[in-house]
């Protein structure tokens, strides 16, 4: 199966030799029945068509779904295109996003501020341990999408439509190793010390994000009429 995916941001300068965001994913969904191509769409690369694979994945971003970035209204049609031609997507932090807008949705910078590190989510009635890297969140979901995640911080933090799209706020392709790259070039002066700090300390504590590319690699493989 071709997965393509949609790369909407790149890492920090000082962690670019851990890989662009698509190394990320292919690691996280191994080669095992899969092969990957990808496309800066933040630099202006697109797809030519929307059949060009066989699943897509939109990747996390810096940006926000609602900046008026250039390449953010092909990258919205090009979602609803693939819905409509029964492509399956997935999307994860600004990937969730851009979709939930796409698809009639509402996102907003959290008044309540940012999420950062591990953090616990119950997923289709599990909980799982996931690093999240965020301030956005989706406030309103498109009508047809079912919350399948939440935590009380953030109520939409996964989306299900259909069996056509499955998306996820935080990160389960973010290891340990990254977050605490972000905490030291990305974080400070932007997320609250105090929160910084706690973040910090999780670092280590065991994820799930083995279970949930299980569930990523299920969607994928699902069968569809």
């Amino acid at each position: 199966m071709k997965i393509g995916i949609l790369i909407t941001g790149h890492p920090p300068e000082e962690l670019l030799e851990m890989g662009r965001y698509d190394a990320y994913f292919e690691r996280l969904l191994g080669q095992e029945g899969f092969t990957y191509a990808s496309w800066a769409v933040v630099d202006g690369e697109m797809p030519d068509a929307v059949t060009d694979c066989d699943g897509w994945l939109i990747t996390g971003s810096k940006h926000g779904a609602y900046e008026p970035h250039p390449w953010i209204p092909p990258l919205e049609q090009f979602i609803r295109e693939a819905h409509a031609a029964r492509v399956p997507m997935i999307g994860v932090c600004f990937g969730h996003q851009i979709i939930a807008q796409a698809m009639g949705g509402k996102v907003e910078k959290h008044r309540g501020g940012w999420s950062v590190g591990h953090v616990v989510y119950e997923i289709e009635g599990e909980p799982l341990a996931i690093n999240a890297w965020h301030q956005d969140q989706v406030v309103e979901k498109p009508a047809g999408a079912e919350v399948i995640g939440a935590t009380d911080f953030c109520p939409f933090a996964a989306l299900r439509y259909g069996d056509l799209i499955w998306t996820i706020q935080p990160h389960p392709e973010y290891g340990h190793d990254f977050i605490e790259g972000l905490l030291d070039h990305r974080g400070k002066g932007v997320v609250p010390d105090a929160q910084l700090a706690s973040a910090r300390a999780r670092l280590g504590a065991p994820l799930d994000s083995d279970r949930v590319a299980d569930r990523m690699r299920a969607f994928y493989r699902k069968e569809r009429a």
